[in-house]
């Protein structure tokens, strides 16, 4: 599915049997589907959209690639909502809600993003419930998830917060194994940590230091859970 850089294209009934959310429905629906679906491509830090943009009645899929959801406060400071990879839906309000993006979409690395008309989802799930209940699936996750950041925000303290970060993208994001232990795929930077659970860059540092013997950090982003007992342990020392 190589592009050339910069294109939006329709996408074809085999490319959609790649992607998990369709690879289950039948090629006659799925050609429906692609009729009213585009792929576009962007590059390293381009954007898709930015916070307060209006956005066309579509489903939004991440389908190659990283990307970066941000948020900025009134007092300016901006905070990393998620970090996404591929197969994952975004763009929620645009599909069900009020059309105005939520937050700004950032490509972490060249992407690929499916969109597909809001009106030709709405014929598919008439056609195969069973995607609207994978669909409602997804978001129930994405608020399980909410629930327990702001949980975790409000009253845990930075290292807690820290520790379920990098366990998320653990199980999420997947790891290889090194000889010191299990190297997360996800490359992880000290700011994009920062922003995500609510501390500042010189305090990622440190918590990062106290965590010496059970989780190492190199630059690029590269972090190694070295002992997850220790880490657990740590978990239900500092839990309030």
């Amino acid at each position: 599915m190589s592009l050339p850089d910069n294109v939006t294209m329709q996408i074809d009934v085999q490319q959609l049997q790649y992607i998990s959310l369709f690879k289950e429905l039948e090629p006659l629906l799925l050609g429906q589907l692609a009729e009213h679906s585009s792929l576009k491509t962007y590059e390293s830090d381009e954007v898709v959209f930015y916070e307060g943009d209006a956005l066309p009645a579509c489903l939004y899929l991440l389908v190659t690639g990283s990307l970066r959801l941000t948020k900025i406060s009134e007092s300016g400071k901006e905070t990393i909502l998620r970090l996404l990879r591929a197969d994952e839906v975004f763009a929620a309000p645009a599909l069900f809600g009020n059309g105005v993006a939520p937050a700004t979409a950032t490509a972490l690395e060249p992407i690929k993003v499916l969109t597909i008309e809001r009106e030709a989802l709405l014929n598919g799930f008439r056609e195969a419930p069973e995607m609207a209940l994978h669909m409602l699936g997804i978001f129930n996750q994405r608020l399980q998830h909410l629930h327990s950041r702001v949980h975790c925000l409000v009253s845990e303290r930075a290292i807690v917060r820290l520790i379920h970060y990098l366990k998320y993208f653990a199980d999420s994001g997947g790891t290889e194994t090194v000889p010191e232990g299990q190297r997360l795929r996800a490359r992880l930077t000290y700011y994009q940590i920062a922003r995500s659970i609510g501390i500042t860059y010189e305090e990622c540092a440190r918590v990062f230091k106290q965590l010496k013997g059970s989780v190492t950090y190199q630059r690029g982003g590269k972090i190694t859970i070295l002992d997850t007992n220790q880490l657990t342990a740590i978990v239900q020392q500092n839990s309030n």
